[in-house]
């Protein structure tokens, strides 16, 4: 018997070639593109940003690792090039430092040449580290250490005539760090310290500077005119929330 013209075999025109039980297409996996940190070194956000020297056309190169939930700085580190050999010995030392390589974070980044670099990738996947980075045609995915970048060429001692050798470079960030982690009151996270939210110590500040106000207000409840200022713990961070759950 010969097929007609058609071009459709019989069995195809009779149902027959229908995938069944494990033959069946897999679905596709959408991949996530928000994350929840309920506690530090859940999710890190990173990047690299340029630091001017006092030489014209030549410039510093500052990795930095920021921890999503309690926004301390958790690594960094100061080079004269962008590459991801360098971001990748990062990302171990603050594993290794932070003491998560059992419970290893999600890493957020841009879509840089170092952040998709194949020598990092393979770094993740050693570590287990979920990487996660920036959507399409979204400019504010990286917002919370861009924020960190802002904050960093705005103090006062940031010099804008640029440093002369990496080891000045080096030396200032050092103590920019531990100011930001040790000392800067966050207003993100209810001015307390970057550092005394990652070690689990706002929730105790925070109720004490919340009974001050309080005992304060019924002394001389004339002097306020409505509720005091909200101490209560910042809860879970989100990085970008989807649409529908911010509304919700």
């Amino acid at each position: 018997m010969r097929f007609k013209q058609s071009g459709i075999p019989p069995w195809r025109r009779h149902g027959e070639v229908h995938r069944r039980g494990r033959q069946r297409t897999a679905q596709k996996v959408t991949p996530a593109t928000s994350w929840q940190a309920s506690g530090p070194n859940a999710v890190w956000t990173w990047d690299i940003t340029w630091v001017p020297s006092t030489v014209k056309g030549r410039w510093f190169y500052l990795y930095l690792v920021e921890d999503l939930y309690s926004r301390k700085i958790v690594g960094y580190e100061v080079y004269e090039t962008e590459s991801g050999e360098q971001a990748a010995a990062l990302i171990q030392r603050t594993v290794l430092r932070e003491g998560c390589w059992q419970n290893p974070p999600v890493l957020h980044a841009d879509n840089g040449a170092a952040m998709k670099s194949q020598t990092l990738q393979l770094k993740l996947h050693e570590l287990a580290i979920t990487p996660y980075h920036s959507r399409p045609r979204v400019s504010n995915d990286n917002a919370y250490v861009e924020s960190l970048f802002r904050t960093l060429k705005y103090v006062p001692t940031w010099p804008s005539s640029g440093f002369g050798k990496l080891d000045d470079v080096r030396e200032w960030v050092e103590g920019f760090a531990q100011w930001y982690n040790e000392t800067h009151r966050h207003s993100g996270i209810r001015y307390v310290t970057p550092g005394q939210r990652h070690r689990g110590e706002d929730g105790v500040l925070l109720k004490k500077r919340d009974e001050v106000y309080q005992n304060a207000k019924a002394q001389r409840p004339e002097r306020w005119s409505g509720r005091t200022r909200n101490w209560h713990q910042v809860g879970k961070v989100m990085l970008n929330p989807e649409r529908e759950k911010q509304a919700a």
